[in-house]
């Protein structure tokens, strides 16, 4: 009976719905009809949970940004969750994890108040979009809680209904031992189905009550195609340089030890085996005979 359909909807920078959270600025509508915030960034439209009634909704968002910021947008996230309560919003996991400074992951859970969601994911962009970063990704999930809940309540009818014929029969007078051996074992099925019934429909209320939602955060580069390549050619020339510097820091010390090892040899040929330059004298001039 469980019904799970995706949603593919980005939250950004969109308008504030009744009862949320306003953020900064407002949207507008742009000629080839996208939305913008304040600051002319083109943002698809938002969901909002009263759109439809009885669905859970889970939101994730993928973050990238330069890696030295991730740690302290990180922390600002934490910050406005925990500034709105435990009752409206608690932290449910955090990653962190660095092998250099561009090669940062990092993720944070959210469970948040369903009325709530949508305008702590635009605050959350807004913070990422603030810190030089933006967003990947947007995906909101949802399964149709409300038609399960729907048919558990209709489920717990049907068995109250037909515990309650058993219950009858039970007490009717005359019953043999099996027969009465047979409606208690029947009885006793349909209290532990009323059991397990129960108990799905709070798993499913709970699901209505909060909103899961993950922040991922990458380091990664930003901006646009010309910032991008500028980027890259000053990253090839930094690697060139570095690669430059550890050949010759490899070389140095061998060039400078048969430097060396030339000026001893030569210093020993001179000094012990003669192999300084000889010059011979000239010959003397014989007389002119007569």
């Amino acid at each position: 009976m469980r019904k799970a359909f995706p949603v593919f909807v980005a939250v950004l920078l969109a308008g504030c719905g009744g009862g949320e959270t306003a953020g900064s600025g407002s949207n507008h509508e742009t000629a080839s009809g996208a939305l913008e915030d304040a600051a002319g960034t083109p943002t698809p439209p938002g969901v909002s949970p009263t759109a439809a009634p009885g669905v859970a909704f889970n939101y994730r968002y993928a973050f990238r940004l330069p890696g030295l910021r991730i740690s302290a947008v990180q922390e600002q996230h934490a910050a406005a969750c925990e500034k709105l309560g435990v009752s409206r919003c608690r932290i449910t996991g955090m990653h962190y994890e660095q092998n250099g400074e561009d090669d940062i992951e990092a993720q944070l859970a959210f469970k948040l108040d369903p009325a709530l969601a949508r305008a702590f994911g635009r605050e959350g962009i807004g913070a990422v979009t603030r810190a030089g970063g933006e967003l990947r990704s947007a995906d909101i999930t949802g399964t149709d809680v409300g038609a399960e809940i729907a048919a558990g309540n209709q489920s717990g009818a049907q068995i109250g209904d037909e515990l309650s014929r058993i219950e009858q029969q039970l007490a009717r007078p005359g019953l043999s031992a099996s027969e009465r051996a047979e409606l208690q074992r029947q009885a006793q099925e349909l209290r532990a189905s009323a059991r397990t019934n129960q108990v799905q429909q709070s798993d499913r209320r709970a699901q209505l009550a909060s909103t899961p939602m993950v922040f991922v955060y990458q380091a990664g580069d930003t901006g646009g195609p010309i910032a991008s390549a500028a980027r890259d050619s000053l990253k090839m020339l930094s690697h060139s340089i570095a690669t430059l510097l550890v050949i010759i820091v490899t070389l140095l010390p061998w060039a400078i030890f048969l430097l060396l090892l030339w000026l001893v040899w030569r210093w020993a040929n001179r000094r012990f085996l003669g192999g300084g330059s000889i010059i011979a004298a000239p010959a003397a001039a014989t007389p002119p005979e007569a």
